[in-house]
């Protein structure tokens, strides 16, 4: 049986460098004491082959082996696009 693969979805932040974007993925988490919700946040770095995302779109991306000294993801899919404003 094969080991899923670890997916992450988050929000394109960066596209300056050829291949490669900057997402960022906002995750929620209880105070242990308080109850309260407490939001965090996480950028990664991510291969985009085809330089296919844009800032702003919303991604999916999957684990895989290194590809460079912080790149650890592959882009996956774009799951929707970000609305272009004039």
């Amino acid at each position: 049986m094969e080991k899923a693969k670890q997916e992450l979805i988050g929000k394109v932040v960066s596209n300056a460098c050829d291949k490669t974007i900057t997402i960022e993925v906002v995750t929620y988490k209880k105070h242990p004491l308080y109850g309260k919700r407490v939001k965090s946040t996480k950028k990664y770095a991510v291969h985009d082959e085809k330089n296919v995302a844009k800032v702003g779109d919303t991604v999916k991306v999957v684990f895989s082996k290194p590809i460079s000294r912080t790149k650890r993801y592959i882009l996956d899919k774009v799951i929707e696009k970000a609305a272009i404003v004039d």
